[in-house]
């Protein structure tokens, strides 16, 4: 068991050591990313430009091994630029065209400055794992997830993620600006990142093993309705119009068994829970018009209720 355990733990620090070859800082970034793979979930990216989103999913994916592709977001894109499509001869006979949605690692670079359309034509392979064209039902590539990226504010040609396609991210990350620590770090091996010696340090059936020992680790039922208690205080908070889907709550409990399992535990505790708030709950909420007025944010009413639930206490 102790081998088995050094084991995966062996593949997990490989994964995080060489995409800090190239990603200086941005630690959290990098966890939750490893924590949505093991969950199976999705994770969108946002912050300004020039802040390394690309970066980090293109070199997550070329280390976690398997197929990736990248698909960039541009205001003329179709449905079927992502999908796929059927090729008709002549003569009546058909060849299903695979799209880029048909890797192990999708990076939707700059996805809202795509037609609300074309953002559509992700939900499906997000929520399901198979993709719907012309009435023929194709499964994709396992494990599979999706890493997207967008520019915040609202930018000029861009249209916002719905609701509904927003809900199927697991978490929603923001990549800052470096620290001058990190950015001295950065102008220094400029040249040694620029040109990086990436290795694949595992394999797609390495991933769905992890997959599979994730749904393993221990979550206790006092752990399972803190997670509830926190949906239901948002549920009813005065300054949202619109409190976390039951994804959020999916969100919590998976994401919480993989950041236990990361860190070499069987069992989850509170403050892995607590860690998942923000990034899993932030993009779920909907803030009054009054409250918006006020500048108040999702973060902070977060926050908040996570300050005025009780947290339980670990079952011995």
């Amino acid at each position: 068991m102790a081998k088995k355990q050094k084991g995966r733990q062996e593949i997990l620090s490989n994964i995080t050591a060489e995409v800090s070859k190239v990603v200086i800082g941005k630690e959290d970034i990098k966890e939750l990313l490893l924590v949505a793979l093991l969950s199976q979930g999705h994770v969108l990216i946002e912050g300004l430009t020039g802040t390394a989103k690309t970066t980090i999913a293109r070199t997550f994916a070329q280390v976690i091994g398997g197929k990736f592709k990248r698909v960039q977001g541009t205001p003329d894109m179709l449905p079927a630029d992502i999908l796929g499509f059927y090729l008709y001869r002549p003569d009546g006979s058909s060849t299903f065209i695979p799209g880029p949605i048909f890797a192990n690692v999708i990076l939707t670079d700059e996805l809202n400055r795509t037609t609300p359309r074309t953002q559509a034509a992700l939900i499906e392979a997000m929520q399901e794992g198979q993709v719907t064209i012309e009435r023929e039902t194709h499964p994709l590539e396992q494990p599979f997830i999706v890493i997207a990226s967008q520019l915040p504010y609202g930018g000029a040609g861009t249209s916002p993620l719905s609701e509904v396609q927003i809900d199927r991210f697991m978490f929603r990350i923001w990549s800052a600006f470096p620290t001058k620590e990190e950015e001295d770090e950065i102008l220094r091996d400029i040249d040694k990142i620029s040109e990086p010696h990436i290795s694949s340090v595992a394999t797609p059936n390495d991933i769905i093993q992890l997959q599979q020992e994730v749904k393993k680790v221990y979550i206790a039922d006092s752990i399972r309705h803190y997670i509830i208690d926190i949906l239901g205080s948002l549920r009813r908070h005065q300054d949202l119009s619109l409190g976390p889907s039951p994804r959020g709550g999916i969100a919590l409990f998976r994401g919480s068994r993989a950041l236990a399992f990361i860190q070499g535990r069987d069992f989850v505790i509170p403050d892995d829970v607590k860690r998942l708030f923000i990034p899993a709950l932030s993009h779920r909420l909907r803030i009054s018009a009054e409250a918006e007025m006020e500048n108040v944010t999702s973060e902070v009413i977060i926050n908040q209720v996570a300050t005025e639930v009780p947290v339980p206490k670990i079952e011995q």
